[in-house]
């Protein structure tokens, strides 16, 4: 630690930032990536068709299918195709853990389809690390609090803040790297505020449960029922009596007209009296994100059971920094935003790390530099290298592992997630064992030239449609920025003799 207060907060801020950072820059470019969690989910199912059909009309193919194959389910589901996720899918059993088929929208025939983590395994990374999941929220919380830590530092540390949002010296070394990473870090500060508190929000139950023991004991269903949403009992009596099920096309227009886009519905005790409609819009489709926005509707006489609840202030504003955070409101141009941004923030979260190399790179490279200090610096490097310029390639080899592996393949999930943990440790291990310059160079053109491929493995795939040119135009764009980042290592500008000067002086 260091005698003042803003030299312990600089200390703080380069050794939390360099020991955390790279957990941190994980969940960065996985919630990036989130952002088009759905987009990706249907590129990585080549076989789901992108065809323009009416809710109405594939909630009646949907119907008809349950209807035959699944007369006596207690529960249907039916997810309807969306602007993001075009497929046609039904379930028996409750929404988690139902058994699920995927039907062809238009004929509403079932198709096969390759079984796929798609891009929900990003989003799960993102606040789990693929953990056991209470597990996974308590690490990333705790991460998420050090990136508190990290802003609130920076702030401290940087007292001329505003000059330098319109700083950047670029071919200056370690100047360059420094001017990079303070001017992407006060450009978005406000977002790295917003998006990392709310993140701790969303889980603000499991975080500090102290509240709703001490005013419920323990109780969180009787919780979600005072801040309003209580969930509608079953009729069981007439649930035991049959009874036809009622046309659900008008009522779609009926919940459209007041929910929005809609995204799906449940039908509880089908075929009875005692049949009841749930409809959900899609989720996000407004700031405040919550599963309470359903209407139910008698399923027999198609009678409006249940609007959509009423929420208290607390709830309601729990619920719109939820939606802050998982940004599924203001469509398309809000979703690119959020992803440019996270973009900016992995950045600026890898110039930090790479700061930390490139500022010390001199002192400990050196033969003159003890051999335990030289070791800790190999070790930061490989860390580097195997945790940004490694993730990336694992990121877009799942990609290219949904694809390639076999589509009749047992538990090809797992597989999947296998590639990615099996390219992150090769990752590693190719930083262990190169020099730090070569491994970079590598590990960038690799993920370079993986990126800019997707479009050949759609080809391949013979699947193409708007929403997976997009995913492969995206690839294409963030090929090209890798491709001239490893360029941009391999051929470095060297700093002027000044600056060369000044920086042997401060080390």
């Amino acid at each position: 630690m260091k005698n003042t207060f803003t030299q312990s907060m600089a200390w703080l801020h380069t050794w939390a930032g360099l020991i955390f950072g790279w957990l941190l820059f994980a969940i960065f470019v996985t919630g990036t990536l989130a952002v088009f969690d759905k987009e990706l989910n249907h590129w990585m199912q080549p076989e789901i068709p992108a065809t323009e059909v009416s809710q109405a009309d594939a909630a009646t193919r949907a119907i008809a299918y349950l209807q035959t194959h699944e007369p006596n389910a207690g529960n249907w589901g039916i997810s309807l195709p969306t602007e993001r996720a075009p497929g046609l899918r039904v379930s028996t059993g409750d929404r988690r853990h139902g058994v699920g088929v995927q039907l062809d929208p238009q004929t509403g025939e079932p198709i096969a389809v390759r079984d796929s983590v798609g891009g929900n395994f990003f989003f799960r990374f993102h606040f789990t690390l693929d953990l056991p999941r209470n597990w996974g929220i308590f690490v990333v919380g705790a991460l998420a609090l050090v990136m508190l830590a990290g802003l609130i530092t920076g702030i401290v540390i940087h007292k001329k803040i505003f000059k330098e949002f319109f700083t950047f010296r670029p071919d200056k070394g370690q100047r360059s790297w420094l001017d990079f990473h303070n001017a992407s870090a006060v450009l978005l500060l406000p977002f790295h505020l917003m998006i990392t508190y709310t993140g701790l929000v969303i889980f603000m139950l499991i975080y500090i449960p102290a509240g709703v023991d001490a005013l419920f004991e323990g109780d969180t269903r009787a919780y979600f029922q005072a801040q309003g949403n209580a969930r509608m009992e079953q009729p069981r009596r007439l649930a035991k009596q049959p009874g036809e099920l009622v046309d659900v096309a008008p009522l779609l227009a009926q919940a459209q007209a007041r929910l929005g886009p809609i995204g799906g519905l449940n039908i509880r005790n089908p075929n009875t009296a005692g049949a009841r409609i749930e409809i959900r819009p899609v989720l996000g489709n407004r700031i405040a994100l919550t599963k309470g926005n359903a209407m139910v509707f008698d399923g027999v006489s198609g009678k409006l059971l249940s609007d959509v609840p009423e929420l208290r202030p607390a709830a309601l504003t729990q619920r719109v920094m939820a939606g802050l955070h998982f940004a599924q409101f203001g469509g398309y141009p809000m979703r690119w935003l959020y992803f440019i941004c996270g973009l900016v923030s992995c950045a600026m979260i890898a110039s930090g790390l790479v700061l930390f190399c490139v500022k010390r790179g001199r002192k400990y490279a050196n033969a003159n530099a003890d051999a335990s200090s030289r070791r800790w610096y190999r070790v930061a490097e490989v860390c580097n290298v195997g945790f940004i310029a490694g993730l990336l390639l694992a990121c877009v080899g799942l990609l290219w592992a949904s694809r390639l592996l076999p589509a009749e393949l047992a538990h090809r999930e797992a597989w999947e997630v296998r590639s990615f943990f099996g390219l992150w440790l090769l990752a590693l291990l190719h930083a262990g064992v190169r020099p730090a310059k070569r491994a970079w160079i590598e590990q960038l053109a690799l993920s370079a030239l993986l990126c800019a491929g997707l479009g050949v493995l759609a080809m391949l795939a013979g699947a193409a449609d708007s929403l997976r040119i997009g995913v492969e135009v995206t690839g294409l764009v963030l090929g090209l920025g890798l491709a001239l980042a490893a360029w941009r290592v391999a051929h470095p500008k060297p700093a002027p003799v000044r600056a060369r000067r000044q920086v042997e002086a401060q080390a």
